[in-house]
Order: structure tokens, then C-alpha cells, then sequence
């Protein structure tokens, strides 16, 4: 019995996949036309839309970049928040993620980002 030889390509594809799935099983999750990660993020994102009408908040942003630079002044990572916004009582700024697992990365990413900006990234567990 003569078997048939795969080629490169079908050997670097790998076998069929059904589709791509978050290792920690989040779900993306589409609302107002805006595709989130998870649907605890888009959840939240409705919250946070809900609290800005009321007045609650302003400026609510999404997926901002924060570069995160070392002692020596030199950009050492960049975190990428899923919300930025100012808390209208105070008119402070807040930066926040949802989280169901807090990784080894994000606990570096959020003390460097204590270090640089003064302030805790505020953390939603689902």
C-alpha cells in the first residue's frame, strides 16, 4: 500500500481546525458594531456607555495604547487598556481591564503602570 506524501504547506497548515478559540475560552462578542474580546468586556462596555449618558464618566475611550518605559527612560513594553475614562465626582483618570485570569504579564504590565502613571489599573474580574 503506497502512502501519498504531504506537502510543505499542508504540513505547516496542521491539521483542520474548526475554528480559532481563546485559550481561556472567552467568546468574541460584537455590540454596537464594536468587536470585543469577551462578552464580560462588551458587558462592561455597555455599563460604562450607561454610566457616561448618565454623567457619571467622560470621555470613555477603547483600547488605548500606554507605553511603559523602564528607570533608564526607555520604552520597555506598551499595555493596551480596554477602557480609558475620567470619573466626573473627582476628574480623575481611570484605567481599566476586564479580567478573568491575571497573568504573570498583566501583574508586571500593571506595576509598571502604577510606577509610571501614580495610579492602579482598576481591575473587573469576571
Amino acid at each position: 500500500m503506497k502512502q501519498e506524501r504531504m506537502t510543505a504547506a499542508e504540513y505547516n497548515a496542521g491539521p483542520a481546525k474548526p475554528g480559532k478559540t481563546n485559550k481561556y475560552g472567552a467568546k468574541k462578542t460584537t455590540l454596537d458594531g464594536i468587536t470585543f474580546d469577551s462578552k464580560a468586556e462588551a458587558a462592561r462596555y455597555a455599563s460604562l456607555k450607561q454610566m457616561e449618558r448618565c454623567g457619571a464618566i467622560y470621555n470613555l475611550r477603547l483600547q488605548t495604547w500606554h507605553e511603559l518605559k523602564a528607570a533608564n527612560g526607555a520604552v520597555a513594553c506598551r499595555y493596551r487598556a480596554d477602557f480609558d475614562y475620567f470619573d466626573t465626582s473627582t476628574g480623575d483618570p481611570v484605567t481599566e481591564d476586564v479580567k478573568g485570569v491575571l497573568t504573570r504579564d498583566f501583574k508586571i504590565k500593571a506595576k509598571l503602570f502604577r510606577e509610571q502613571y501614580g495610579r492602579e489599573i482598576k481591575v473587573v474580574k469576571t
